[in-house]
């Protein structure tokens, strides 16, 4: 009879099936919901996969001290997700040999008019971070102990080269997105967007690091405020004009830790406007350790504006001279 580890290891490398409903809190227009919820429906089918092989996360973790960790996840938009769906999220591995990270690439399959159609693929990527404090109650099963790692990643420092601001209390709420000298510093003559913000427990797992899921609110929020600086506040554009932004790629990365109620610096940067149709912008995260800058995580995203034309019907919009304006003029940071 084959051994328990080996089926387990057979099984991880093996691909998977889950049908998965995507949260309803992802719902926030209309009948579609938002890419931070497409996202999460392929973690939880890389999750699916885990128990799948009998190599539960929690078990990881309890046992093990191995905490689950998404460093890489891009993803792609090709089906609106509605609220009705259910999904069917196919999991196969691509991990290389050698490789120091476990690889998924994941496609989101749902039901249109009968048929089932792709509805998003993703790209993910995960090591299983050491915790010190849990003790491990025995040599951590074969199938992953090259992808256990000490710490995720060690990003680069930057000269801090100003003095800092303090923060302020814990209760400081959605930070600051004005004079700052860190976030001036690190826009310069950018066409870029910054804001400093604490990172509250909630936004973090094991007891101490920011996790992917976060970094994807960051995201959008950064990207909220960016536009509420640029005169394009999200409900005042759905209201005079019908528009609401879309995201059809993302990606983020992960390059070095990010601890709970660190102070974050979140730069935003507007790479592209093409086409008329759709704008790139770069997000870069930063906290100050030992005097100097860490760069923890980097990312893009792809958006667009959608245009209701009648109600719960969606179209892409054509940006006029003043969005791409707006989008295309930075603002002066001061420190």
């Amino acid at each position: 009879m084959a051994d328990v580890r080996d089926l387990a290891a057979d099984k991880l490398s093996a691909p998977s099936t889950a049908r998965i409903r995507p949260g309803f809190e992802g719902n926030n227009i209309s009948h579609a919901l938002g890419f931070k919820h497409i996202n999460y429906v392929s973690e939880a089918a890389v999750l699916h996969h885990f128990r799948e092989a009998g190599l539960p996360v929690g078990r990881l973790y309890k046992e093990f001290g191995l905490g689950f960790e998404i460093v890489e996840l891009k993803s792609r938009l090709v089906e609106l997700l509605d609220l009705d769906d259910e999904v069917t999220a196919e999991v196969v591995p691509v991990t290389k040999p050698g490789a120091t990270e476990l690889s998924f690439k994941v496609s989101q399959f749902v039901e249109r008019d009968g048929r089932s159609v792709k509805s998003a693929t993703s790209t993910v990527k995960v090591v299983l971070r050491i915790d010190e404090h849990v003790p491990a109650s025995g040599p951590y099963p074969e199938e992953v102990g090259p992808f256990a790692v000490r710490r995720l990643g060690t990003g680069a420092r930057l000269e801090l080269g100003v003095t800092p601001r303090p923060y302020g209390s814990l209760n400081e709420g959605r930070g600051t997105v004005g004079a700052d000298p860190v976030l001036a510093r690190l826009i310069g003559e950018d066409n870029a967007f910054g804001w400093r913000w604490r990172v509250p427990y909630f936004y973090c797992h094991f007891n101490e690091r920011l996790q992917m899921s976060g970094f994807l609110r960051v995201m959008e929020e950064a990207e909220d405020l960016f536009l509420a600086e640029r005169g394009l506040p999200i409900k005042h554009v759905l209201d005079t004009r019908r528009w609401i932004p879309v995201v059809t790629q993302s990606e983020i990365r992960l390059l070095d830790e990010t601890l709970m109620e660190e102070e974050l610096h979140t730069v935003y940067t507007i790479e592209d406007v093409f086409k008329e149709l759709l704008y790139t912008a770069r997000m870069d995260t930063y906290v100050i350790r030992g005097g100097e800058l860490v760069h923890t995580a980097t990312g893009r995203i792809t958006h667009g504006y959608l245009h209701e034309y009648e109600p719960n019907s969606w179209r892409m919009a054509t940006l006029d001279e003043a969005t791409v304006a707006a989008l295309s003029t930075p603002k002066k940071v001061h420190a």
